[in-house]
């Protein structure tokens, strides 16, 4: 099997909505690294819409299709996350949470009305986003001393890297995104500058 390098993804949040016999399904997408994300996305808007009766949500994260979940937030089984996770799929994207708020509306809609909105409150999220490609990075956090920094910069941006987190001070901290491409070689080149210590992160 070919070795995936880059993945498919959103740009930035996108927001969508969909009306339905008085009930309103309000659709949240974001480009998400973590699970860790996904609770916090969902507390937020918890927070923001404290009336709804739902929070439903599906997230995919990853390439190997492994990680994801389809949460339904007590509607009827399937009729929610798994519609969401759908929209998710059939647009090929990865690192994605959408999470739909739903206000009653006084009607109930049967599991294929709940399939329909949910599934096009969704899609109304994803219609006004930019989707973007990735590489796909691994995880690694870089310490080294302050007269090194240049070298170490230059590299990582070479390698087309991510900066996570840093703190440049007399002795220096990375957190970067390495693409999984180039990772090989420039592991070696950041290994060979004299004080460098690199060590992997693991994913949560």
């Amino acid at each position: 099997m070919e070795e995936v390098y880059k993945y498919k993804t959103i740009a930035e949040p996108g927001y969508g909505e969909f009306k339905d016999r008085g009930s309103k399904f309000l659709a949240y997408a974001y480009p998400i690294l973590s699970a860790q994300e996904v609770k916090e996305k969902i507390q937020v808007l918890k927070k923001e819409h404290p009336k709804a009766v739902h929070h439903c949500y599906a997230y995919r994260i990853g390439i190997d299709g492994k990680q994801f979940r389809a949460v339904d937030d007590g509607e009827p089984s399937g009729s929610a996350g798994k519609p969401i996770l759908g929209q998710i799929d059939s647009a090929g994207l990865t690192n994605v949470l959408v999470v739909v708020v739903r206000y009653w509306g006084g009607s109930l809609l049967g599991v294929p009305g709940l399939i329909s909105a949910y599934k096009t409150a969704t899609a109304a999220a994803f219609s006004g986003v930019a989707q973007t490609e990735k590489w796909v990075e691994d995880i690694y956090e870089i310490n080294f001393d302050y007269p090194v920094m240049g070298e170490v910069l230059y590299l990582l941006k070479q390698s087309e890297a991510s900066i996570y987190k840093q703190d440049l001070q007399l002795f220096c901290s990375i957190k970067a995104g390495i693409p999984k491409k180039f990772s090989e070689a420039y592991l070696q080149k950041l290994s060979e500058i004299r004080g460098v210590k690199i060590e992997k992160v693991k994913e949560e």
